[in-house]
């Protein structure tokens, strides 16, 4: 159960992340942030009020708060260490964020055993990798590696604030609505900020309609991501979840490689099949 809902986390993530980076690359990364939570949000809100969530309101709900003011500062921290570059420094630095929910577990007491240890350093190994690395060229701005490890540790401590936030499916929906209002509440003042400087809020010409459903694809996969992550880590070992769930840079290359027709350097095949390994002993022990 752990590692299927950990998997269709990286999976979510990954394909969230490859739609996110197309949209970016016409609209400013805030935008994007905003417009695709904004959907979640209505989405969720609906669910909330068939399911009855607002039932399961309790103090667990500022857990989801919290996870709602972290993720977008994780976020605008990651798109400015991209922009810094290197990407094939800055992408694979950003999945130390496992590091967190990691550590989280082995703090309340979980100890894996030698082969999920094994699984767990060959996994990560190859989602490092599987971020296509680049070892020479220009050098790194101490700034952007700064800003990777900031929106790193942001991150990891969305996935420790998340599962936190309810103890049942109905109170998932309702600490991710919770979670999803407030991303928008600070996406949008940061917007507004942002506008408020004279950075324009749309892409030239508009935001088209027909790029609505691409939005609500991101923002949809982005929160059932969040909470097949929850379910993974309250079903079984933190551990074993959080690094099962960080497999999503492996998905995004593929994606790339499938819809871009990208070509994949043989360090991230290589990678992809170390994250393969290391899911498989993982999931075996």
């Amino acid at each position: 159960m752990t590692a299927l809902f950990a998997l269709a986390t990286s999976l979510l993530w990954g394909l969230a992340d490859f739609g996110g980076g197309l949209l970016t690359r016409r609209a400013p990364a805030l935008t994007v942030v905003v417009v695709s939570q904004s959907i979640a949000a209505v989405v969720l809100g609906a669910i909330v009020l068939a399911t009855g969530g607002w039932s399961e309101a309790g103090p667990r709900l500022w857990f989801a708060v919290a996870a709602g003011l972290v993720g977008p500062v994780a976020l605008l921290a990651f798109y400015q260490a991209l922009a810094l570059g290197p990407m094939g420094v800055v992408s694979p630095l950003a999945t130390f964020s496992v590091a967190v929910p990691v550590s989280v577990g082995l703090f309340l007491g979980e100890r894996p055993g030698l082969l999920q240890v094994a699984g767990i350093a060959v996994a990560v190994a190859g989602v490092v990798l599987a971020g296509g690395p680049q070892l020479r060229g220009a050098p790194v701005q101490r700034r952007a590696v700064l800003l990777t490890l900031v929106a790193a540790l942001g991150f990891g401590t969305v996935f420790v604030l998340i599962t936190e936030a309810s103890t049942n499916v109905t109170g998932l929906f309702l600490a991710l609505f919770v979670q999803r209002v407030t991303n928008v509440v600070a996406g949008g003042a940061a917007l507004y900020v942002s506008v408020r400087r004279g950075t324009p809020a749309l892409p030239e010409g508009g935001l088209p309609p027909a790029a609505l459903p691409a939005y609500g694809f991101v923002g949809l996969a982005d929160v059932a991501a969040n909470g097949t992550y929850a379910i993974a880590a309250q079903a079984g070992p933190v551990t074993v979840a959080a690094v099962l769930a960080s497999l999503y840079p492996v998905v995004t290359a593929l994606a790339a490689r499938g819809f871009l027709r990208e070509r994949l350097r043989a360090v991230q095949a290589a990678g992809a099949g170390l994250a393969l390994l290391g899911t498989l002993l993982l999931a075996t022990g």
